[in-house]
């Protein structure tokens, strides 16, 4: 049976009987371990790699350094320029993907099963040996300079910036993903070649795969693909405390909406009152249209079209964020019902019917993170990333239908401050002329 299959089956049958896909741990000749789902349904195999770290190694003279290398991977490789890399790639039916978040580089894989030796060995040169021509680092450079200059007139982009530069002004999680202008016209072949030894450590490695593959076949798969990389040790990164203290900060943009970012500290993903925070927030401002901050933003006082929270556990902080667009002139009504919604969960916690009504949601809808071999293979990753277990799947739902309006109550009370919020607002928004004004 198929994943997909198996899915439309369990939304039909009760919740407590999603058992999730059988997953296998797999062992190279060298140690390093995978996870694997067998699924022969579709003849594709989906391959998610996550190096720990990310953007948090680049030095700030040297911030962007990682997305930029993310972006060099398909530019070229071993005796193959950008041209015939792509060729090749597209010969073998093979799509590669690399990106890097704070605490992440992430490579993704499509390959067919036919192709799938061919296709680990053309991963294999892209992830041991990139070129770093001339050519192709210069409309790198230029690509990504121009998205930075483009962000600095986005709302959004502006918005999420000064708030994580405020959470965190003397940690890399302050700075940018992308880098600033003046890091990344810096960025060169040597500082890429630096920038792969830092995050392509094989010993940072998860990796999760999902499709037409056995154990047996995989791991010296898996081997030949790490083999070249280096391995070496590297010290944890610290915990860091997000400064964020109550109050707003107003970005000056000419524009007839203020965008407006929020949010406070939260908790960390491997805290044990994480799965009761979790529901608080689908009730608070997660659950889309059922959520008390769109009821009362959007509903019941027309300020917004969409307002929303959620919980945002990075490795070494957790943060609690929400986000709302609303015209410059409700940007101070807005602000203050967030504040009373924020206050009336922290001290009252949920009702019954609020709780059932999450539990079903949240528990029914589980399943559809599964329903593509991609997002399984993310879902792999992710389960390891955060040391849930590799029977997490399973128990996932009885985990949440555990939660009490107690357990809610008592997080709610810990986690929620309302006089600790703090609002980033990108627009002129009225009624807030004594926040000071970022340029």
């Amino acid at each position: 049976m198929t994943i997909r299959a198996a899915i439309a089956g369990l939304l039909l049958a009760p919740v407590a009987a999603f058992a999730g896909p059988s997953i296998e741990r797999v062992t190279t000749p060298g140690g390093l371990e995978a996870w694997l789902v067998e699924e022969r349904a579709i003849p594709m195999v989906a391959i998610e790699i996550s190096f720990a770290g990310g953007a948090s190694l680049d030095p700030a003279e040297e911030a962007g350094a990682a997305q930029f290398l993310a972006a060099m991977l398909e530019e070229g490789a071993g005796d193959l320029d950008a041209v015939a890399f792509s060729e090749a790639a597209q010969a073998l039916g093979a799509r590669f993907g690399f990106s890097a978040s704070r605490d992440s580089f992430s490579v993704s894989a499509r390959v067919l099963v036919e192709n799938l030796d061919e296709s680990i060995d053309l991963l294999r040169l892209a992830l041991a040996e990139p070129r770093f021509d001339d050519a192709p680092l210069a409309r790198v450079r230029a690509q990504t300079i121009a998205g930075i200059r483009r962000g600095a007139t986005d709302p959004n982009t502006q918005a999420s910036l000064a708030f994580f530069a405020e959470a965190f002004p003397d940690d890399a999680y302050g700075r940018p993903v992308a880098g600033f202008e003046e890091t990344v016209a810096t960025i060169d072949a040597a500082r890429l070649t630096a920038a792969w030894e830092r995050h392509l450590n094989r010993d940072a490695a998860v990796i999760g795969v999902v499709g037409a593959v056995d154990a047996e076949t995989l791991a010296p798969l898996l081997e030949r693909l790490f083999d070249a990389l280096p391995a070496a040790e590297r010290p944890a990164l610290p915990a860091v405390e997000p400064a964020l203290a109550g109050g707003v900060t107003v970005i000056d943009l000419d524009a007839p909406q203020s965008t407006v970012m929020f949010g406070h500290a939260g908790l960390l993903r491997d805290d044990p009152d994480f799965i009761a925070a979790f529901v608080m927030n689908h009730i608070l401002g997660g659950g889309g249209f059922s959520s008390r901050l769109m009821t009362e933003v959007r509903q019941n006082r027309g300020l917004a079209y969409s307002t929303y929270a959620y919980l945002l556990p990075l490795d070494r902080a957790g943060l609690t964020v929400g986000g709302v667009g609303t015209a410059n002139e409700r940007v101070a009504e807005s602000i203050s019902v967030i504040r009373d919604e924020w206050r009336r969960m922290a001290e009252d916690g949920p009702t019954e019917e609020e709780l059932d009504s999450a539990i079903r949601f949240l528990t029914g809808a589980y399943a559809l993170r599964f329903d593509s071999n991609a997002a399984v293979a993310r879902a792999l990753v992710g389960l390891q990333r955060d040391d849930l277990g590799i029977d997490y799947i399973a128990r996932r739902n009885d985990l949440v239908a555990a939660v009490t309006v107690d357990d809610v109550r008592q997080v709610a009370a810990r986690v929620l401050d309302p006089d600790a919020l703090h609002f980033v607002v990108v627009g002129q928004p009225e009624g807030l002329a004594d926040t000071p004004i970022v340029q």
